[in-house]
């Protein structure tokens, strides 16, 4: 039995992301549903950029550390409060085309 495209579009994003900065995906492809990262806080960053209709969006860029690798997600707004430097947090967000909506933050 062959399998599905879907199942193997999964798996290799599975395999993907793992490798590349502990991001962890949650959901299905026709509601993406919620993601998380963890590790500790090495570089916030506030930026400008340009939004899906033209407009200019403020986004916090934020790279968390783990276990010897990196990963930077981009947050909607001015997030700088809520990610302390030297600081293990783990972020909760709703991935968007732009910018990730967070849903929750847990300094650990």
């Amino acid at each position: 039995m062959k399998p599905s495209l879907s199942f193997l579009l999964v798996i290799c994003m599975t395999v993907t992301l793992t490798g590349c900065g502990n991001v962890f995906f949650v959901g299905g492809a026709v509601n993406p549903g919620t993601s998380s990262v963890s590790g500790m806080v090495s570089v916030v960053q506030i930026s400008a950029v340009i939004g899906d209709s033209g407009t200019t969006v403020q986004v916090t860029f934020v790279t968390f550390l783990r276990d010897g690798t990196s990963s930077t997600i981009g947050f909607c707004g001015d997030e700088r409060s809520r990610f302390p430097m030297q600081q293990v947090v783990r972020a909760k967000f709703t991935p968007g085309q732009t910018c990730a909506s967070i849903v929750t933050i847990v300094i650990t």
